[in-house]
């Protein structure tokens, strides 16, 4: 019987607070909203956006040389490293090639065998000569038999035409010789450009062989985004064609036009290469940029200022005021974007206002201090 009571009195004092706490939420007073002002409110408008095509690529240089081996060797000098620059003819390394060394010394000594021969050569055809003519003279006044003449007359014919052979020997020993001197040069590696050295694909005691890489030197006068198209859209896309490039890694954003578009596809991803231009500063080969392509239509979509979309954890939104004044916050689905201003694909709606300065001020479920547009 007790235990029944003490149940019974504890539900009626639950019961009893629970009234006296809706009593005191009924008859309390509500505290008003914070007021905030500083904030710059702007409408949003539903326009005509241009269509455009979203793609990526990588930067490249317009001119790049790749220095490969030209005999076989070891290198044995090396002057440069990745992010040095370089000058046109400058010499960059230096390869250990024992063989091409001996033949372009055997080349000179042939050489110089070769002129010995013209020499001897020349000296048997003075002494035909002299010879024949002696003997003409001795034919003329009949002291000689005709047989004889004729065999001196020979001597002096294979005369000139061991000269003919002698010279031509030496020809044939001097392009020899100039073909082991150019072998033996291409000991020495040279920048065939001025550029930055962006590659270095032997070190120094590496052991190469005829077309292998050295190194990779890129012209710094002129960079271009190479934009992969797909084949879908690559009627779209010409010499000419407007595109808003961005390059994450120095935070510019310029617009240009397709300088070229590649002719022939890659067979792996079934796209085509469009080439733009860069004359901004400070871009380097291999950096991620994109390209926003015009495509000639238009769509209906909203536009906002880029400052006036923020970031909550993993969460994308803005300011808007009702038109009650109270600043709520909204979650909205960006787009693409387009200069200082971010596509809004969801969340507002045409004559809807958000905040678009003083952001920093904003406070969620605050009330304008005014009610007209503009600054509050």
């Amino acid at each position: 019987m007790n235990r029944s009571y003490s149940v019974v009195l504890s539900l009626l004092i639950a019961v009893g607070l629970g009234l006296n706490g809706c009593s005191d939420t009924k008859h309390g007073v509500q505290a008003p909203p914070p007021a905030v002002s500083g904030l710059t409110v702007t409408a949003v408008k539903v326009s005509d956006l241009p269509e455009t095509l979203d793609v990526v690529g990588t930067v490249r240089a317009r001119t790049s040389a790749l220095v490969s081996a030209r005999i076989s060797g070891t290198v044995s000098v090396l002057h440069v490293r990745e992010g040095d620059r370089v000058r046109k003819g400058q010499l960059l390394g230096q390869l250990d090639s024992k063989e091409n060394l001996a033949q372009a010394t055997g080349a000179v000594a042939a050489i110089d065998e070769a002129k010995r021969g013209v020499e001897e050569a020349q000296a048997r055809q003075k002494l035909a000569d002299s010879t024949f003519g002696r003997f003409k003279k001795l034919y003329e006044e009949q002291a000689l038999t005709r047989q004889e003449f004729d065999t001196r007359q020979t001597e002096r014919d294979l005369a000139h035409q061991a000269v003919a052979r002698a010279e031509a020997r030496l020809r044939q020993t001097q392009e020899a010789s100039r073909a082991a001197g150019a072998m033996a040069d291409y000991t020495r590696i040279v920048a065939p450009i001025s550029g930055v050295i962006v590659a270095k694909q032997a070190d120094l005691g590496s052991t190469v062989f005829p077309g292998q890489p050295l190194m990779t030197i890129d012209d710094e006068g002129s960079y271009q985004l190479e934009l992969a198209i797909p084949e879908s859209q690559v009627r779209a896309v010409h010499a000419g064609t407007a595109v808003q490039v961005q390059i994450d890694a120095t935070g510019s954003s310029f617009a240009a036009r397709v300088t070229e578009v590649v002719p022939s596809s890659d067979p792996a991803s079934r796209t085509y290469t469009a080439k733009v231009a860069i004359p901004q500063k400070g871009v380097r080969s291999g950096m991620f940029g994109r390209g926003s392509i015009a495509l000639g239509s238009s769509a209906k979509g909203v536009l906002v200022p880029r400052s006036a979309v923020f970031e909550r954890g993993a969460l994308t939104a803005v300011w808007a005021v009702g038109t009650d004044e109270i600043v709520r916050m909204r979650l909205v689905k960006t787009g693409r974007q387009q200069g200082d201003s971010i596509e809004i694909l969801s969340g507002l709606a045409d004559g809807d206002r958000i905040v678009t300065a003083g952001m920093e001020k904003a406070i969620d479920g605050a009330r304008l201090q005014t009610a007209s547009g503009g600054v509050k």
